[in-house]
């Protein structure tokens, strides 16, 4: 299957795009969660300390703090209290400050408190007149890292070891994702393999085994059908076939008899001349049923590839304006006068092709002109050509056809290819030999009315190389 390393590749590449995308939203998140969460900078627990610290006013009577600072204590609920460089004792405090909270500290108690908690508090200070304030905020309000440190080179490369990290667990995704789809992807091959062979034709079997089994088993059994169709196709085919070719020859003889007893009749002197134009009748369709019968037998071997094609080296000119001289000397009424409409400098169009099977098709396709005007028609007769292609055009000035007749003659099948209903059928099997002729010879037929008000059919062959 070619196209399994580029089904590889887009399963991987959606993978790491999702796992880009999923990373970013997810420090996109992270930061917005932080930053809802973290105080602003005024309302910081460490500036507020500091700022509590300036609010002080030293005085004889001990020290008082500004109105607006001690309002925003109290509704953040902070406790807060000032202990003296000299004594280290407690010489200011707040209402709310807990009853475990003691009254004397040391350095090291303060050096403590300063970085970490007092009976479960986070404590932050700040410097005042010949002392320190030291603020108590709630229980499990901040969270404290009382024990930081950290190796310098540690975060001197910490952008080359997040890299680093993240990198390496991208390549084991990658190769867990690239694993598991390879292994997942494995009983596909055989699969699309199988849908392949199933588009032309071939017979089918796919391993029922893996997560697809049940997949390979319906195509399996899909093959299965289509080839039994197939072959009662194909045994239909042969017996219309066998058939066709049985009933022409079974025809051909009393056709022969009757035709030659009604010639026999026509030139009798002892018949009135009402009888002997009823001869003639006999003799002419009697004469077109033989025609028709060799349509069909050719019709046949052409639609099941029984006619031999001798290809050679062919003028396409010489070949039309051959059957055109054939007709002109046979019109003895001039009731279907033909124009040689081709350019008189264009006097060669090469083409690889069976000789009588295209004088067949010129033929039809005039005879077409003369079997649906029966009250006389011109034809027009028109061979073209460019570097890669020749071109026939036969025109008449008949009657036509609607354009409805003319998009079904180009776009459906003839009625010996199709069971669908014929009543509006009016051209028969000569025109779908022409179709066959042109088709086996790798060209192409268009079926359009004319500007002279009638019908026209042009088939294209490819030039020889």
């Amino acid at each position: 299957m070619n196209n399994l390393p580029k089904l590889i590749r887009r399963f991987t590449g959606i993978l790491l795009l999702s796992f880009i995308l999923l990373l970013l939203v997810n420090f996109v998140v992270l930061a917005f969660l932080m930053a809802w969460q973290s105080p602003s900078v005024a309302s910081s627990p460490y500036n507020v300390a500091i700022q509590t610290g300036k609010a002080f006013q030293a005085s004889e009577n001990g020290y008082t703090l500004q109105e607006d600072i001690s309002t925003q204590l109290k509704q953040q609920d902070v406790w807060a209290f000032v202990v003296d460089n000299d004594t280290l004792q407690i010489v200011w405090k707040t209402e709310n400050l807990p009853d475990t909270i003691p009254t004397s500290y040391t350095l090291s108690d303060i050096a403590d408190l300063s970085v970490g908690y007092l009976d479960g508090y986070p404590t932050y200070t700040g410097k005042t007149q010949n002392g320190i304030v030291i603020l108590g905020y709630p229980k499990d309000s901040f969270w404290k890292h009382t024990r930081a440190s950290w190796n310098y080179n540690f975060f001197a490369h910490l952008p080359q070891i997040i890299f680093i990290v993240l990198t390496v667990n991208i390549v084991v995704i990658l190769l867990i994702y690239v694993i598991a789809n390879v292994r997942f992807l494995k009983p596909v091959k055989p699969i699309t393999k199988g849908i392949q062979d199933l588009s032309v034709g071939e017979p089918v079997h796919i391993p029922e085994k893996g997560l697809l089994s049940d997949i390979s088993a319906n195509i399996n059994r899909t093959s299965d059908i289509l080839q039994e169709q197939r072959q009662q196709l194909k045994k239909k085919e042969t017996a219309r076939a066998n058939w066709i070719a049985g009933v022409s020859h079974d025809i051909r003889t009393p056709l022969s008899m009757v035709m030659g007893y009604a010639g026999q009749l026509k030139d009798d002197a002892n018949l009135t001349d009402e009888e002997c134009q009823k001869a003639e009748v006999i003799v002419k369709q009697s004469k077109r049923m033989q025609n028709l019968i060799n349509d069909l037998n050719l019709a046949s071997k052409l639609e099941y590839d029984m006619q031999p094609i001798n290809s050679a080296k062919q003028n396409l000119i010489a070949i039309v304006r051959q059957v055109v001289v054939d007709f002109i000397n046979m019109d003895i009424e001039d009731r279907y006068p033909i124009e040689w409409q081709t350019d008189e400098a264009l006097t060669v169009c090469p083409i690889n092709a069976d000789k009588d099977l295209i004088k067949r098709a010129v033929s039809n396709l005039i005879q077409n002109s003369i079997n649906h005007n029966e009250q006389g028609c011109k034809i027009y007769i028109s061979v073209t050509a460019d570097n890669d292609y020749c071109t026939v055009i036969v025109s008449d000035d008949g009657v036509g056809e609607t354009d409805e007749l003319i998009e079904k003659l180009n776009k459906t099948p003839h009625y010996m290819l199709c069971d669908k209903n014929t009543t509006e059928q009016r051209h028969g099997l000569g025109l779908l030999i022409v179709k066959q002729i042109v088709s086996a010879h790798g060209g192409t037929i268009v079926i359009t009315n004319n500007s002279y008000g009638g019908f026209s059919v042009k088939f294209t062959l490819p030039k020889s190389k």
